[in-house]
C-alpha cells in the first residue's frame, strides 16, 4: 500500500458503471468459524470486535511495509499505535526470511485495474517474475491463515490480468504471521478455472442481492 491507511477502492467501467471490487464480492460467503471464535474470545474477556480489527490493523501495515520495501519508497506508519506496529514489523521480518532466498523482479504492485468482460475490479498485490523464471507469477500476501476465499481471489485477478495483457501462470499465496500461534505458510496453484467459477457466482449473487436492494430502496 503506499497509502497508510488501505481504502476502499471504487471501480468503475470504462462507461461509467460501478462494479464491485474482487473482495467485495467473495465477501458474500459465509463463515461460520468466526461465531464460535467470538465466542471462544468472549469466554476469555476479550472484545472480539477491538482484536480483529487490531488483527486487520496489523495486516494492512504488515502490506504496507512490503509493498513499500518492493516500491523503494520510505513507509510512514505514524497513524498507527505502537504495539502495532511492531507487530506487524515481526511480519514484515517474516517476509524478508522468506524473500532471501527469493528474487522478486516487480512488474505491477498493488495497481487497480478492472475487467471490462467480466465487470469487476482488483487490486492485487505483487506481479512478478520469480527466481528469473520468465512465467509472470502472482504473489498475493495474507498475513494470518490461508482460507479458500484467497484462492478464489486469486484466480480472479489472474483472470482479470489476462484481460490486460498479463498472463501469470501461476499463483503464489504466502501467509505471514502476526502472532506468535500462526505459522509462514506458502500455497501454490496452477489450476484457475474451478476457483473462477466460484468467484463468478459469489459476483453474481453478490450483484443481485445489491440490485434488489437498490430497488426496495427506489419503491418507498
Amino acid at each position: 500500500m503506499t497509502t497508510k491507511t488501505k481504502k476502499h477502492t471504487k471501480y468503475f467501467l470504462s462507461d461509467g458503471t460501478q462494479v464491485a471490487g474482487v473482495t467485495t464480492a467473495l465477501s458474500i460467503i459465509a463463515k461460520p468459524a468466526l461465531a464460535p471464535a467470538a465466542n471462544k474470545l468472549g469466554l476469555l474477556g476479550i472484545n472480539s470486535n477491538i482484536y480483529w480489527r487490531e488483527l486487520a490493523d496489523i495486516g494492512t501495515i504488515s502490506h504496507y511495509l512490503i509493498l513499500c520495501y518492493l516500491k523503494k519508497i520510505k513507509p510512514d506508519t505514524s497513524e498507527y499505535k505502537k504495539d502495532l506496529i511492531d507487530k506487524a514489523e515481526n511480519s514484515f521480518l517474516s517476509y524478508l526470511e522468506w524473500e532471501k532466498n527469493h528474487k522478486i523482479e516487480p512488474v505491477l504492485l498493488e495497481t487497480p485495474l478492472v475487467s471490462e468482460v467480466f465487470k469487476f475490479g482488483m487490486t492485487m498485490d505483487i506481479l512478478c517474475h520469480l527466481d528469473e523464471k520468465s512465467i509472470l507469477t502472482l504473489i498475493d500476501v495474507k498475513t494470518g491463515s490461508i482460507y479458500d476465499e484467497a484462492y478464489y481471489q486469486g484466480c480472479a485477478y489472474i483472470n482479470g490480468l489476462h484481460e490486460h495483457n498479463y498472463g501469470p501462470e501461476e499463483l503464489l499465496i504466502l501467509g505471514i504471521p502476526r502472532t506468535v500461534d500462526e505459522n509462514f505458510t506458502e500455497k501454490w496453484f496452477y489450476e484457475f478455472a474451478p476457483g473462477f467459477k466460484i468467484f463468478m457466482d459469489c459476483l453474481e449473487l453478490y450483484t443481485a442481492i445489491k440490485n434488489y436492494k437498490e430497488a426496495i430502496k427506489e419503491e418507498k
